[in-house]
C-alpha cells in the first residue's frame, strides 16, 4: 500500500475498530464480559479496570460473576457498576458480585437495533470523513510533480478502501442485529 493513503486506511481501521468495541459493549439478553469492560472501579485511590480486580465468569448465559481479589473492594465494585450504563443492579452474597441479565423485551430489541444502526452510520461518517481528508490531499499532490495517472490510481485505491470498510461496517452492524433479534 502507498504511504499517500496508508494514515486514511488506519483512521479507517481505527473507526472500524471502534464499532466493533462499542457493539461488543451492547448486552443482546446474553451474559457477555464485555459489557463490563468500561468500568472503573476506584482501588486505593486510582481508576482501575474492572478486569484488573477480578475474576470475571459466566456461570450462566444470563449472568456474569465478578469474583475480587481482595474481598474489601466488592462494595466499591458495586458501587461503580451501579454508576456505569449497564443498566443491572448487581447483588452480592459476601464472595462474589452477580449481575443477571433480563430477557429483552421485543421492543427493547428493536430500540437496540435501531441504535446500532445508527452507531454503524456514524462510523461509516467517520470512515467517509478519513476518504475525504485523503482526497483534499491527494488533489493538493496533484499540483506538485506527480503524474495524473498516478493521482488517479491512488484515488481509486482510496475509494476501494473505503468501500471495504464500509462493507465491513455493514456486515458488522447486520450480524450484532441478528444477534440482537434472535430469542
Amino acid at each position: 500500500m502507498d504511504d499517500r493513503i496508508k494514515t486514511y486506511d488506519e483512521k479507517m481501521k481505527k473507526a472500524y475498530d471502534f464499532l466493533v468495541t462499542d457493539l461488543g459493549a451492547i448486552r443482546a439478553g446474553r451474559a457477555n464480559p464485555h459489557v463490563l469492560d468500561r468500568i472503573r472501579v476506584d482501588y486505593y485511590g486510582t481508576p482501575t479496570p474492572l478486569q484488573q480486580v477480578g475474576n470475571i465468569s459466566v456461570p450462566e448465559p444470563r449472568m456474569l460473576q465478578i469474583a475480587p481479589w481482595d474481598k474489601s473492594l466488592i462494595k466499591d465494585i458495586e458501587k461503580a457498576i451501579m454508576m456505569s450504563d449497564v443498566g443491572i443492579t448487581p447483588s452480592n452474597d459476601g464472595a462474589v458480585i452477580r449481575l443477571v441479565f433480563p430477557e429483552l423485551t421485543e421492543e427493547r430489541r428493536k430500540d437496540l437495533v435501531k441504535d446500532i444502526k445508527k452507531r454503524g452510520e456514524d462510523n461509516k461518517v467517520a470512515v467517509r470523513n478519513a476518504r475525504r481528508d485523503g482526497m483534499d490531499a491527494l488533489k493538493k499532490l496533484a499540483k506538485s510533480e506527480v503524474s495524473e495517472d498516478e493521482i488517479k490510481e491512488l484515488e481509486d485505491n482510496l475509494q476501494k478502501l473505503t468501500d471495504k470498510y464500509i462493507k465491513d461496517i455493514d456486515v458488522l452492524v447486520e450480524e450484532k442485529s441478528k444477534e440482537i433479534m434472535t430469542v
